[in-house]
């Protein structure tokens, strides 16, 4: 049975609950609770409850001074003491009441329309699970992190991954957050708290393989910010590429061509080094390859700088989206060589 709230004499709308994973979130949670109280949407049908794991830094201090400013929207804030996103969102989840869950992050600051265009999308039955498209932002005005946002949102960085730049609706693998009614949990189950990352790749996995639709609409659309530093950037990247492995031991059939070229790469290039100090040949290959990648990348570089008119992305593109490739692939290797 939906959950209804009245309105008086106005329709009665779906209770849509915002589940919000987050930790040391102090300088970003404050984005997304202002995009939240923005929203389209009734705020009366709306809550949000957050997931805190235990922060060290503000982050606890700023959502409660703005739940003192702003009391029409309703928030909870929930301790995650696992410390874990997978556990943050269970959490979340079972403390909602919502007929209709919206799941977002705490770097991602939705635009006004987001959650009626997820209802809309649901009830419409274009999907089990609904999302949109993340505009890249960068972390940071530096030409770094410029870098790395335009490189999170280029193809050759991200594959075919459409939730970082389809413009038209379509059924996906997978998409970011996601929103679906709270039924399907009754289903498919929560999210798997062994996985520490691609949580929500595996939940859409296991409604795909029951029948489920994964929709794709780039009319919903939110606002990440990417991470500011080469050194954050291999991290995330490194910690995506073990936990993909990991993943794919239980579904290898989900295995996509953008997955598997990293660490087949990476083990081009060791091969060939290898071999090169005792087959000539073996080391032209090695120099060939080694150059056609330099050269992709600095074409991936003059394109993003050409578009976004940024001479400095000639430099930073090709080095966050290597830093992207060989972070995630040496990643995923490692995690298939270990228990």
């Amino acid at each position: 049975m939906q959950a209804q709230v009245s309105r008086g004499d106005h329709e009665q709308m779906t209770l849509v609950s915002v589940v919000v994973p987050c930790r040391n979130e102090q300088d970003r949670i404050l984005f997304l609770l202002h995009a939240l109280n923005e929203q389209t949407y009734p705020m009366q049908d709306m809550e949000v409850v957050i997931a805190d794991a235990m922060s060290s830094d503000l982050t606890s201090q700023r959502i409660r001074e703005f739940m003192q400013v702003h009391s029409d929207l309703r928030i909870m804030i929930i301790d995650n003491p696992q410390k874990t996103i997978p556990a943050g969102l269970n959490l979340a989840l079972k403390a909602a009441t919502g007929e209709i869950i919206v799941r977002l992050d705490a770097h991602s600051v939705p635009y006004p329309e987001y959650v009626s265009r997820c209802v809309q999308s649901i009830e419409a039955g274009r999907g089990d699970n609904v999302g949109g498209v993340w505009e890249i932002h960068p972390g940071k005005d530096t030409w770094m992190a410029r870098g790395i946002a335009a490189a999170a949102s280029h193809p050759l960085g991200v594959g075919d991954a459409f939730y970082r730049y389809a413009e038209l609706p379509k059924l996906v693998d997978t998409v970011p957050f996601g929103s679906f009614r709270r039924q399907l949990l009754e289903r498919i189950g929560y999210f798997d708290e062994t996985l520490l990352t691609n949580e929500d790749y595996e939940f859409n996995v296991r409604l795909r393989k029951t029948g489920g639709k994964v929709w794709l609409d780039p009319e919903i659309r939110s606002i990440y910010y990417a991470r500011s530093t080469i050194k954050e950037l291999a991290r995330q990247y490194w910690r995506y590429g073990y936990w993909k492995a990991r993943m794919l031991r239980r579904y290898p059939e989900t295995i996509r061509w953008r997955q598997a070229l990293p660490p087949l790469m990476i083990l081009g290039f060791v091969f060939l080094s290898l071999l090169s100090f005792s087959w000539f040949f073996a080391a032209w290959i090695f120099m060939i390859e080694l150059l056609s990648y330099s050269i992709i990348l600095l074409a991936a570089g003059f394109h993003s700088a050409k578009k976004k008119k940024d001479f400095s992305l000639m430099f930073s593109v090709p080095l966050a989206i290597a830093t992207m490739h060989f972070s995630w692939g040496s990643a995923f290797i490692w995690s298939v060589c270990t228990k």
